[in-house]
């Protein structure tokens, strides 16, 4: 099968060029994306921004995924570049959990349980002219949003103690103040959440020594920092 440049590399996948409307999402660590495609589908029918699922190509491996090409630039990005603040970055992410948490679950029974993408940062999220578009549900799952909430907010508290993040520590922190502001009304990320959050990421194979150093004092971030 052939494949176009490289467009991009993250802790588990590499994106390549197929040609202009697709790109092909090629997984290192995962035997099956049946699961991925499923939710991807279902959210997707809820009027959720997610990339269109394309056609399979020829040659294609179990671990590849066609996607729509999208065009813009991360949230991530756009942060750093100064043309989108922490604020209104906050405020965005909170409105895609909340969005996201309105759509009830595919298989749970529990009336609790909704859509969880477990990984919604700002490395996930591309600013296209449509508007943003959610990416990499490889971690998706259902349960209640308290959790979700908590693993965002406990993402963004790692970045703002990271010393080798390229953004300001200031508003690192004033992202994820404004996250936990307009998460408030929709009950935040309480203590309960946040330790679920901790052992989650704490098991994460992916993160970096450095990174699960700092998840205690990430927790305690998430909490000093709630309204």
């Amino acid at each position: 099968m052939h494949t176009g440049q490289l467009l991009g590399s993250g802790r588990t996948a590499d994106v390549y060029e197929l040609d202009g409307s697709w790109v092909l999402r090629r997984y290192r660590d995962r035997s099956c994306t049946t699961e991925e495609l499923a939710v991807m589908s279902y959210v997707r029918a809820f009027g959720y921004p997610v990339p269109r699922i394309g056609p399979p190509a020829d040659g294609a491996r179990p671990t590849d995924l066609v996607l729509q090409r999208l065009s813009g630039p991360t949230m991530s990005e756009a942060l750093l570049a100064g043309s989108l603040d922490a604020a209104e970055g906050g405020a965005l992410l909170a409105r895609l959990l909340r969005e996201l948490h309105a759509i009830p679950p595919r298989v749970s029974a529990d009336p609790g349980d909704c859509i969880l993408h477990l990984d919604l940062h700002p490395a996930n999220v591309m600013l296209t002219e449509r508007g943003p578009v959610v990416i990499d549900w490889s971690t998706a799952t259902e349960g209640p949003p308290g959790f979700d909430r908590a693993m965002s907010a406990l993402t963004l508290a790692r970045v703002a103690l990271d010393p080798e993040f390229p953004a300001p520590e200031a508003e690192a922190r004033t992202l994820l103040a404004s996250l936990l502001a307009e998460l408030a009304d929709d009950g935040g990320a309480d203590a309960a959440d946040l330790t679920r959050a901790h052992a989650h990421q704490q098991e994460n194979p992916f993160l970096t020594a450095p990174e699960r150093d700092c998840l205690d004092a990430a927790v305690g971030l998430v909490l000093s920092c709630a309204p």
